[in-house]
């Protein structure tokens, strides 16, 4: 006997109709099997053919995405799958569950699809949002329905959101509840009594919708500000938020609520007709709407969950599957998040455009649009004349022509806008966006809008937000052509933030800030240092393009500086300012690698740095430029460590500059650290403190901060006399949302392989290190690792169990390596990102030490794994200097060979390098060190 395969109920079903049919194709079935079947049996066979027919369908709706089909597609197709899944299980329920042949009025139904379900999308992962739509009051066969159908539903692991209310119930909340009139804003008849869904939407119109519509769209706008601030207050957060964050869905689904509201349309395609939208901008609007479904219904189906952060381990699956490829110096994911970037960039300008004519119908308070410019405005007395006016406190045109009668008008509004400190009108912004094909090869040649363009950045106001605006219109990329290829554009890493623009952007606005004194967490680093440097603007034009040439297919520093010698004269930079312009591009990172991954107490790397920088003016520049690039890099990278090194190494430089003379020298910084101490420590003798004084060398008092120096103290004034001295302590860093581990222990060769393998066996990532040996002998190790738990009661813990794990093995109560042995087997390797490792000896960094720099793909474990090798090696480390930048590990350690001396043999050179690249091709521990930091003794 041969069996055969059943028909598919989606026979003959058309997916471009979103299924319809599907309900009255799963009829027969459920006939058969309710036929057949009784009680539990039935009812498992029954949820068994819906669920048969949810997986086809959506496996469908997959096939038809993957063969790069439309995302709104998808999304429209799961929506009516949803609908036909819902009326086949309502039929099931009142034919054979609980059957009423003559239903009263009072056991009239309606299900109505509301939210995000009720505007006939649904994302894979997404919730399904019902309304039960009762009379007056509930029955008990209407309660029963309902359960039954909510009961299956479950039973099919759908995600529901449900409601079961009468119509005068829903008028009611929603008065009282913005969050549920804007759900309800999007009711959708699914089936049941049409009457009673046409009732609550009469209701919901005459009661609800034409009530004070500034009271609907101030609180949406103000709810879409807390939703940004929660997914990231900037639309170029390199790991964007598809559906909550700044430029994504929401923000367009915001506007259609608002417009619904206001203009009293049902489709987006009527809101030309309203006056609203122009037809390119509605065509705009679309077109952003379709990218975003495709890309969240993509990342819904390969995360298999409902996922709505592009995390970078799926942007390159995404990428992929929307068919991008290798192009311009741009991998795959590059051009992918670029054009999700622009994407976000253009549901903001359709955001200015609604905000626009929700002001001319009065429909929303200004405050809300201009609450962001208060803390910079500073009014001139004089009023813009000529072309420009100003209407309700923002600078306007006085017609449409104006941009077209002189193109450096386009500047000169920006400049308006600055120079008398009011925001823009969205009339003139939305102007400019029409009029960028003004701005061609004769404008950027044209001396006078050159002038404006420097004394816009150059501006003392408010030079960041008036950038911005201008690279949001697409003025900036225009103008400054070069600026236009970074606009955009994210680097695959973990280190950066934000977008390259986004970073160039928060830079300067960071220099502007200090100069401000709006900046008072690095006020101090930089108060003695500003106000002396010669030639602010080739600070500032320098810090503006140091990342100008990022994405191409050369080294973006000297790309750079071709750049900024194109640039320059156009600005009108002597030849002069010209090559210093180009000099900090060229050299933006020296500074910061100097300062994290070399020993600043050895003379060589102080007189390698002082012949590259050769004047106090580039040192100046070169220091505060640095301050301000990692800064921008994202919130909390810049720390007190970071800042101290930096300061350090000025310090040092100053002296060789100045021919051996410093502002600060370097014997009165020492006395100083040391008598800030004393006053902190005011219950010590002056002999026992004298002694413990002279347990320190310089490098200590020079780089730790105060508050570290307190705790070290009464950490080693605990240990005096112990005839084993071992100690370790735990506490909180709150700036940087880290936890502090310090080791203090007899000082040896593998003492660093072995604390930073217990962090490692214990589950932490390691983020920082500073790492010193006091001239008793022993070591003072402090150990920076990111935090596990939200609370810091159970971090405490954790901290405490790795610092337990650290002082057995120091006495030799367990081995490291097989500790770590027993966690690899729990940690999923990560194929994300890819970086080719790379080992160089170097004897010429340093008179004393051979210096080996190793970076590559960083891990969990790595930085014992590396010392481990080079203990295996036998050679000692004198420093370590440990740096991450997100995903990339670069760390430098200062070695000799067991008799104190460098490493001379071409030989063992070989021999370290071929040891050291195995570690990243073995099988140790893997896993992924998230936060940058730096380490070094």
């Amino acid at each position: 006997m041969n069996d055969v395969a059943p028909m598919s109920v989606f026979a003959g079903l058309d997916p471009d109709k979103q299924f319809r049919g599907l309900r009255e194709a799963l009829a027969p079935p459920i006939a058969a099997i309710c036929k057949k079947e009784r009680g539990h049996a039935r009812r498992a066979a029954i949820v068994e053919l819906f669920r048969a027919a949810l997986a086809e369908g959506r496996e469908i709706a997959r096939a038809r995405l993957e063969a790069r089909g439309s995302g709104l597609a998808c999304a429209r197709l799961l929506s009516g799958l949803e609908d036909e899944l819902i009326g086949a299980i309502y039929d099931y329920v009142v034919r054979y569950v609980y059957v009423v042949d003559n239903p009263t009025f009072a056991e009239r139904l309606a299900i109505v699809a509301v939210g995000g379900y009720g505007r006939g999308a649904l994302a894979p992962g997404s919730d399904i949002d019902l309304l039960f739509l009762v009379p007056y009051k509930q029955t008990p066969w209407g309660e029963s329905v309902i359960e039954a159908i909510l009961y299956i539903l479950w039973d099919l692991r759908q995600k529901v959101g449900h409601a079961t209310r009468s119509v005068a119930e829903c008028m009611r909340q929603a008065r009282a509840d913005m969050t549920i009139r804007t759900t309800l804003l999007e009711a959708r008849f699914i089936l049941g009594n049409s009457e009673l869904f046409n009732e609550f939407r009469d209701s919901f119109d005459r009661e609800v919708a034409r009530s004070d519509t500034r009271e609907f769209v101030s609180a949406k706008l103000a709810e879409r500000d807390a939703r940004v601030l929660r997914a990231g207050a900037s639309r170029y957060l390199v790991e964007p938020n598809v559906k909550e964050g700044k430029g994504g869905l929401r923000d367009l689904n915001t506007l259609f609520w608002i417009a619904k509201y206001v203009y009293r349309v049902r489709e987006a395609k009527e809101l030309v007709a309203a006056g609203l939208f122009t037809a390119a901008e509605l065509s705009l609007f679309e077109r952003c709407e379709e990218f975003l479904w495709r890309v969240r219904c993509h990342l819904h189906f390969a995360t298999g969950r409902a996922e709505e952060r592009l995390a970078f381990d799926v942007q390159p699956t995404i990428a992929k599957r929307l068919g991008y490829h290798d192009r311009s110096g741009l991998s795959p994911v590059e051009r992918f998040m670029k054009h999700y970037f622009l994407v976000a960039k253009e549901v903001g300008d359709l955001t200015a455009i609604v905000c626009a004519a929700l002001e001319e119908k009065q429909a929303k308070p200004r405050a809300i649009f201009e609450r962001f410019l208060q803390p910079f405005r500073r009014r001139r007395s004089r009023a813009p004349q000529g072309d420009f006016i100003v209407d309700h406190d923002r600078i306007s045109i006085v017609d449409a022509d104006v941009f077209k009668r002189d193109p450096v008008n386009i500047i000169r509004l920006f400049w308006m806008a600055d120079h008398h400190g009011l925001p823009l009108h969205p009339d003139a912004l939305r102007a400019v966006t029409l009029s960028l094909r003004l701005i061609d090869a004769n404008l950027r040649a044209n001396k006078e809008a050159n002038r404006l363009f420097l004394e816009i950045l150059l501006s003392r106001n408010m030079t960041e937000i008036t950038l911005r605006r201008m690279n949001e219109t697409g003025v900036l990329g225009r103008f400054i052509p070069d600026f236009g290829k970074v606009v955009a554009m994210m680097q695959f890493n973990m280190y950066h933030h934000y977008t390259v623009d986004e970073h160039l952007l928060r830079a300067v606005g960071g220099l502007s800030d200090l100069e401000a004194g709006r900046m008072p967490e690095h006020q101090q680093l930089v108060d003695e240092i500003l106000p002396t440097i010669v030639n602010r603007k080739v600070l500032y034009l320098g810090l503006f393009l140091h990342d100008i040439a990022k994405g191409r297919k050369e080294d973006h520093s000297r790309a750079g500086m071709a750049v900024a010698r194109s640039l320059c004269p156009r600005l009108g930079f002597t030849p002069g300012e010209t090559e210093s312009v180009a000099w900090l591009v060229e050299h933006h990172l020296t500074m910061s690698s100097f300062a994290q991954s070399r020993d600043l107490s050895d003379r060589v790397t102080i007189e390698n740095f002082a012949a590259i920088v050769q004047t106090m003016e580039r040192l100046k520049m070169l220091f505060v430029l640095t301050v301000c690039d990692i800064n921008a890099v994202g919130p909390g990278v810049f720390d007190a460590w970071k800042a101290q090194l930096l300061r350090v190494l000025y310090w040092e430089t100053e002296v060789v500059l100045g021919g051996g003379h410093s502002a600060v020298d370097r014997k009165s910084r020492v006395a100083a650290a040391k008598a800030e101490l004393r006053a902190a420590l005011p219950e010590w003798s002056d002999e026992e403190f004298d002694a413990y004084a002279k347990r320190h060398y310089p490098a200590y008092w020079l780089k730790v901060d105060i508050a570290r120096k307190v705790r070290h103290a009464a950490l080693l004034r605990q240990m005096n006399g112990a005839s084993a001295p071992l100690a370790t302590a735990v506490d909180l860093d709150t700036t940087r949302g880290a936890i502090e581990l310090t080791v203090v222990a007899p000082d040896n060769p593998r003492l660093l392989s072995i604390i930073a393998g217990g962090c490692a066996a214990g589950g932490a990532n390691i983020v920082d290190a500073h790492i010193f040996t006091t001239a008793d002998g022993l070591a003072l190790d402090t150990i920076f690792f990111s935090r596990a738990f939200d609370f810091d009661e159970d971090e405490m813990r954790r901290a405490r169990r790795i610092a337990d794990l650290i002082v057995r093995a120091l006495r030799g109560e367990i081995v490291v390596s097989d500790e770590l042995k027993a966690r690899a087997k729990s940690i999923q390797p990560t194929d994300a990102f890819s970086v080719a490792p790379e080992v160089v000896v170097d004897n010429s960094l340093s008179n004393v030490y051979t210096v080996i720099e190793v970076s590559g793909l960083d891990r969990e474990g790595l930085l014992f794994e590396l010392t481990n090798a080079i203990s295996r090696l036998n050679l000692n480390i004198a420093s370590a200097h440990i740096v991450t930048f997100g995903e990339r590990a670069v760390d430098a350690f200062y070695v000799t060979d067991l008799t104190g001396a460098k490493i001379a043999s071409p030989q063992r050179h070989a021999a370290i390098k071929r040891q050291l690249l195995d570690v990243f091709g073995g099988q140790g521990a893997r896993g992924s060190r998230t936060a940058s930091g730096a380490a070094t003794t």
